[in-house]
């Protein structure tokens, strides 16, 4: 158990993380021009409660990124590929529930040429680790779009439970209504959880 105070959250769920493959740092107004550079591809977007086109649809998404952060509605980390240096996408802790030790990782996304080589995978290990190993969560959630077979596929890899359906749990830009699955990791999964993804990580790739 993390030895933080309560009520800490606040102060260190925004942080650095790193390890070899990727670094998580807090979103900041230096990251917007790396974040834009790869978001106007309509495939990060299809599954996702914004589309990002263009300039116009830009950045008041990423203006609503450095507010949220701010506000202490999320903790936002922009991700860093190691293997290139380069501004991957983004990934956020949100819904935090201190005083239930609950916590929700998602808002990610990645730019298309960082898909598909371990990136999201390492980032979801550090922020998991953070969450466990430092502030003391006992559940950290994730949830989806049901019709998001390539993101639910990587959130059962990397050991995540499947809860179940939030049926028309929010609208989408194209008028339906989506329903989002939920999936969790609790604390006495982590361990195990942590060695699977650390295992699977040196399968597929000394650098994936």
């Amino acid at each position: 158990m993390s030895s933080l105070t309560h009520h800490a959250w606040s102060r260190h769920a925004s942080t650095s993380l790193a390890n070899e493959h990727v670094e998580l740092h807090p979103v900041s107004e230096k990251d917007r021009e790396p974040l834009r550079e790869i978001a106007y591809d309509d495939r990060i977007w299809t599954y996702f409660v914004s589309r990002v086109a263009c300039d116009d649809d830009f950045d008041p998404f990423f203006d609503a990124m450095l507010a949220d952060h701010a506000a202490g509605r999320r903790a936002v980390h922009v991700i860093v590929d190691n293997s290139t240096g380069r501004v991957a996408g983004s990934s956020s802790y949100g819904n935090l529930s201190e005083a239930d030790r609950r916590l929700e990782i998602g808002w990610s996304w990645l730019g298309v040429e960082f898909q598909g080589k371990g990136i999201n995978r390492w980032a979801k290990y550090l922020l998991l680790q953070h969450a466990f190993d430092v502030l003391g969560a006992e559940r950290v959630e994730f949830k989806t779009d049901v019709l998001n077979v390539q993101a639910r596929a990587g959130l059962r890899k990397i050991g995540a439970y499947e809860e179940g359906v939030m049926r028309s749990f929010n609208p989408m830009p194209e008028g339906r209504r989506r329903d989002a699955i939920y999936y969790s990791v609790l604390r006495p999964e982590w361990p195990s959880i942590a060695d699977q993804i650390r295992r699977d990580g040196r399968a597929v790739s000394p650098c994936a």
